[in-house]
């Protein structure tokens, strides 16, 4: 739709920023990795980065005609009613500790999604495709299988109404967990020490190439999409000194 207003305020802008923003961070993180890649010999690049865009792109388009309606009638449908948690903070506090109490939420919400699909076992038929990529790299961050993204999908949708989160609350929260899962998913040669600083805020390449190793321990750690903490909070931390000795994919 051209203009989307929620609550007076035009939110149209938000989708083209998001798109905009993916195709930055794809060719700012493709140089980088060319220049200086953690994991190196890779022989098809090109090949392997092109059937990961092409997934995303289907699964993107999928995903907005299935779901993108249906999300903006459930999350408005929950904001009118006041249905859900964010709907009952007292009233006093400013807006914008709502809005970042709901964008913490969401990323809380997706940490333990992201987990369940390596607990239950149809899950992760379908989240394995995500991790059977061997070349590791930014394009991997969109690598999903269809099946997934449905189920996402519905799940998102009863989950939302729970929370009470507002779509604004959704679309920035995409607009900041784009770059960091690129960021994360890249091959891009990060030192300790700005790993180590960065690690503290966010899931960091060196936390997340753990998650992508073949040794099952491993694979079942470091599920945080952007804030680092759900990982240490919940005891599915884990790191490598050496992450370049990380064997990548099932």
């Amino acid at each position: 739709m051209d203009e989307m207003e929620i609550d007076g305020q035009d939110w149209s802008w938000a989708v083209p920023t998001k798109n905009a923003i993916v195709v930055f961070m794809l060719v700012a993180l493709w140089a980088g990795e060319s220049i200086a890649p953690m994991f190196v010999a890779r022989r098809r690049r090109l090949s392997h980065g092109v059937a990961n865009i092409a997934l995303g792109v289907v699964n993107g388009v999928l995903g907005s005609v299935l779901f993108g309606a249906a999300i903006l009638v459930t999350t408005e449908w929950s904001r009118k009613n006041s249905i859900g948690l964010l709907h009952h903070l007292p009233s006093v506090w400013p807006t914008w500790i709502q809005f970042v109490i709901g964008l913490v939420l969401i990323d809380l919400w997706m940490y333990w999604w992201h987990r369940i699909n390596h607990m239950v076992p149809i899950l992760w038929r379908f989240h394995a495709v995500h991790h059977s990529d061997r070349e590791l790299d930014a394009t991997s961050a969109v690598r999903f299988h269809t099946g997934e993204i449905i189920l996402s999908g519905v799940a998102r949708l009863l989950v939302l109404p729970v929370l009470g989160v507002s779509l604004p609350m959704l679309l920035v929260y995409e607009l900041v967990l784009l770059p960091v899962i690129m960021f994360h998913h890249s091959n891009l040669r990060i030192g300790p020490a700005v790993d180590g600083a960065l690690r503290p805020m966010i899931v960091t390449p060196w936390m997340h190439w753990v998650h992508h190793s073949m040794l099952r321990e491993e694979t079942n750690s470091n599920y945080g999409s952007v804030l680092s903490v759900w990982d240490r909070l919940f005891g599915s931390f884990r790191l490598r000194t050496e992450p370049s000795q990380i064997e990548l994919g099932l």
